[in-house]
């Protein structure tokens, strides 16, 4: 999903696991329950802005993004004495 999105690619997937916590349905893809469901957001793909797609990848998945935070969360963990919240 994720390396889709990277491209610009809008994802439609079934609602398991990580995909609610990836996909921004509507907006990055569809999130769907089924089989019906999947080929009416098959009909609907060419509603999303791909540019978009590619925009929230880059706000949630990027490696530069993801870095600081790891960085940051490193920091708050030393400066806590290495004990978790």
């Amino acid at each position: 999903m994720i390396e889709a999105m990277a491209c610009g690619t809008p994802v439609i997937a079934y609602r398991s696991g990580s995909v609610p916590e990836v996909v921004e349905d509507g907006v990055t893809g569809f999130i769907v329950d089924g089989e019906e469901q999947a080929i009416r957001a098959v009909k609907e793909l060419g509603r999303l802005d791909r540019r978009v797609v590619r925009a929230r990848f880059e706000e949630c998945f990027a490696a530069s993004r993801m870095a600081k935070e790891y960085e940051t969360r490193y920091r708050d963990l030393v400066a806590r004495g290495g004990r978790l919240a």
